[in-house]
């Protein structure tokens, strides 16, 4: 081993993950922490952010207590954009709010675009309003809550709020202020006074420094963790995701195979597309258009639940049943969908179904039904204009070929596989490694990539069709559906 240690710990929607990697980037431990989210209505999905403190100390605690190296730096990343509001020393008032999979301020929405206009919110912001968008989210409190809103004093998300409770300081990184649309200024790398007065009144901002610089250093010694480490400002998962492959160079596209599935593109210019999300990047300079379905892997747990079967004979069935899914197409928008539909009342379908069909098919279905979403996704960066250059693909899905080989034959994209495939854990130790200096360029090289196969070509061109047909048609039904699920719900 050379170099110094650094610990990365990620919390993300099913789990925290924590690495412990040497100055040449080997992953020397690993730790996971598995949790699940709260929805305690429908589009409405929280989670107690003590969760992510009291997981962070755990991770830290059982990776220390087994190293004989000292941890040098300390990276964080997580889910987002979130909005945790806490008083004025950094305690929850309320559970966090998370990101587009919560859909409940479509009301705030609507006002802030009537108030300040969409063109001038994508003047400033480089992204349009949706329920990704973090400002709304805030306003939701102020208006429904405003007894708990009084007590908040500062916003906090997953990264910063672990900052804050092992440095005492309260930042943000640029790339996870720029979703919180509308009070980010993209174009002068600073907070929209006004517009935050507007959305969060009389709310603290957090000071903004880069994801990679060091926020403060640890005021104790925390969790095994020596007292005056390095703290970096940390950043949200996907993007640390496309730190850990190095996917951030113009051209680059991240897919993240997660419980959500995300793209990041990285581009040379800031882009402005009403249909994805147009943001900052980790490093000064740096811009991204990104999109994100609200399902991926959290349909896969549904089906697996639901089947009562494991991943291993779920996957073997899917194989057998063989490209098309013997003639079903799914909408995976089981938890509304954010891009590049922008509906968070739509539901998930599955058109074709006869009483032959099993759990395979529906598994195969559902494994389809996000490599359509993805060529969705990148029909709509080629028509911004957005060059696609290499695909490198992270996240828990990669493991195995299926779903990353059906996704390739039904966008024709090549996707390079890392050899560490961990994610943002292991992004966030990259960015803590490279604040103290280290050179970690060379960190994670490809290890295979997953080539298109031109045989089922035609039969994915038919599917997509369909799968595009199949939302707008049942657009007006669904959408009915799910304001009777609302209201049945309060």
């Amino acid at each position: 081993m050379t170099g110094p240690v650094v610990l990365g710990v990620d919390v993300g929607t099913s789990s925290s993950k924590g690495v412990l990697v040497d100055g040449q980037g080997r992953v020397l431990a690993s730790a996971v922490r598995s949790h699940e989210v709260d929805r305690p209505r429908p589009g409405h999905v929280e989670m107690d952010p003590d969760v992510w403190w009291e997981e962070f100390t755990s991770i830290a605690d059982e990776l220390t207590a087994g190293s004989e190296h000292a941890v040098a730096a300390v990276g964080v990343s997580g889910m987002g954009p979130c909005v945790a509001l806490c008083d004025e020393d950094g305690r929850s008032i309320r559970p966090a709010i998370l990101y587009g999979v919560d859909t409940r301020a479509g009301r705030q929405i609507d006002e802030l675009e009537r108030e300040l206009g969409a063109d001038a919110i994508l003047a400033v912001g480089g992204t349009a309003l949706s329920s990704q968008a973090a400002g709304p989210k805030i306003a939701w409190v102020a208006q429904e809550e405003p007894g708990t809103y009084g007590r908040a004093r500062m916003f906090l998300m997953p990264a910063s709020l672990l900052v804050h409770r092992l440095t005492g300081r309260y930042v943000l990184d640029h790339h996870s202020a720029s979703q919180c649309t509308p009070m980010y200024d993209a174009r002068r790398r600073t907070w929209h006074r006004d517009w935050c007065q507007r959305v969060a009144p009389g709310l603290g901002l957090p000071e903004l420094a880069w994801a990679g610089e060091v926020a403060g250093s640890t005021t104790t010694v925390i969790a095994g963790i020596p007292a005056g480490t390095p703290v970096i400002t940390g950043t949200i998962d996907a993007w640390a995701e496309a730190v850990s492959v190095g996917a951030t160079e113009v051209g680059d596209l991240m897919l993240m195979y997660g419980t959500t599935m995300f793209l990041v593109a990285t581009v040379a210019q800031p882009v402005r597309s009403g249909q994805l999300w147009g943001t900052l990047g980790v490093t000064p300079g740096t811009t991204c258009l990104a999109g994100g379905m609200s399902t991926g892997g959290a349909v896969t747990t549904w089906l697996r639940d639901l089947t009562g079967s494991t991943y291993d004979e779920l996957t073997r069935a899917a194989r057998d049943s063989g490209p098309g899914a013997r003639g079903l197409v799914m909408l995976p928008y089981f938890a509304g969908e954010r891009t590049p539909v922008q509906d968070p009342r739509a539901r998930g379908v599955v058109a074709g179904l006869t009483l032959t069909h099993d759990r395979g098919d529906l598994y195969r279905a559902a494994l389809e039904a996000v490599g359509f979403g993805v060529r969705h996704h990148l029909d709509v960066l080629r028509a911004a204009g957005v060059p696609l250059g290499r695909a490198v693909a992270v996240g828990g899905g990669t493991q195995g070929d299926l779903w990353t080989q059906i996704v390739s034959d039904i966008t024709g994209q090549e996707q390079l596989i890392p050899a560490i495939t961990v994610g943002a854990s292991y992004g966030a130790a990259r960015l803590a490694a490279a604040a103290l200096g280290s050179d970690v360029r060379s960190w994670n090289p490809p290890a295979r990539t997953i080539l298109p196969d031109p045989g089922p070509k035609p039969g994915y061109d038919a599917g997509y069709a369909d799968y595009r047909e199949l939302y707008r048609a049942t657009t007006d039904t669904i959408h009915r559906l799910a304001d009777r699920q609302t209201a049945a719900s309060l």
